[in-house]
């Protein structure tokens, strides 16, 4: 009996994905789905909706069970992360995370399913995020759960690792749109920021292996010439717009001890709190963890303090408007 034929790998994008010689992608996690439905042990009730038919972008809606119509509550849009390559809303551990969140600071989510690469290059990630936006803007004031329960002036922007690169993008798009009139963005919320660039900082300059990695993530969905000087990865690269332009009040970023793009996220603090940009900037730093520990392990008491800290942010910045 003969042998199967062995599978040929054209593209390894190390730990995530590959692609083979038929042109097949082949996802080796993320591919997990956990249904939306009521969470018995935070209470939290979600549901899933497709949002923009035209490109197939949906969302997975979550709200506290215990919510009253009257007491409307902080919406936050919330991007995941997985390189662009990897995960989804239904991502078993990102649910669990967001049900935790969701739960801790008492608020209406909006989790949002963007395309992914290679299928659907970049920026695919970033407009599907941005049309989603739009939506919340102007059909979500329709849909049951945020017409009840979602406060649209107290809205806050929030992702990890990729989907913190996310937030900032529209950030900076919100201030001369008309999406930025009808929400009010109070803050943005980065867990491990996703930034990236050619010449090598921190840690980064010492740890080459995991350097090729993360540099290999993004030239295989890199939509440009620019390598990892895009400015859709890199903040500071030529062509990046100002940080100035952040159309918030607050930023929280969270980096990790043992995450090789920490320095990334310690750099935009430092940059945003030295630029013109009139907000106030704040940075966490979690002690021996990695990047995104808390999506693997939502359970653990970092990963808990973590949500508390994020927590403390929308309640906060939501307090000052109140």
């Amino acid at each position: 009996m003969a042998a199967d034929n062995p599978v040929e790998v054209s593209i390894d994008v190390f730990p995530y994905l590959r692609v083979l010689k038929d042109g097949t992608v082949q996802r080796l996690g993320g591919t997990e789905v956990a249904p939306a439905g009521l969470d018995p042990e935070t209470n939290v009730l979600s549901k899933d909706i497709v949002i923009i038919p035209e490109t197939g972008v949906s969302a997975r809606l979550y709200r506290p069970n215990s919510a009253k119509p009257e007491q409307k509550l902080p919406l936050v849009v919330y991007f995941h992360g997985g390189a662009f390559i990897i995960s989804s809303i239904a991502d078993p551990k990102y649910h669990a995370s967001l049900n935790n969140l969701v739960a801790e600071a008492g608020i209406v989510l909006v989790s949002v399913n963007y395309r992914l690469a290679p299928e659907h290059p970049l920026p695919a990630a970033y407009e599907d995020s941005w049309a989603a936006l739009e939506w919340v803007a102007l059909h979500g004031k329709h849909e049951a759960w945020l017409k009840e329960y979602a406060d649209f002036g107290r809205v806050f922007l929030v992702g990890d690792s990729a989907g913190s690169s996310i937030s900032h993008h529209l950030a900076l798009r919100l201030k001369k749109s008309d999406v930025g009139r009808d929400l009010k963005v109070l803050g943005i919320g980065m867990i491990n920021p996703y930034f990236w660039g050619s010449d090598p900082i921190g840690v980064e300059v010492t740890d080459q292996f995991r350097k090729k990695i993360v540099d290999n993530w993004w030239m295989f969905v890199c939509p440009s010439d620019k390598g990892c000087d895009d400015p859709l990865i890199n903040p500071f690269a030529d062509g990046a717009p100002s940080l100035t332009v952040l159309a918030c009040d607050k930023v929280l970023v969270i980096v990790a001890e043992k995450d090789i793009l920490k320095d990334r996220g310690r750099l935009y603090y430092e940059r945003l709190v030295n630029s013109e940009w009139p907000g106030k900037a704040e940075i966490m730093e979690i002690e021996g963890e990695d990047h995104v520990f808390h999506i693997f392990d939502p359970s653990s008491q970092k990963a808990k303090s973590l949500i508390k800290r994020l927590a403390s942010f929308i309640n906060e910045a939501n307090a000052a408007v109140v």
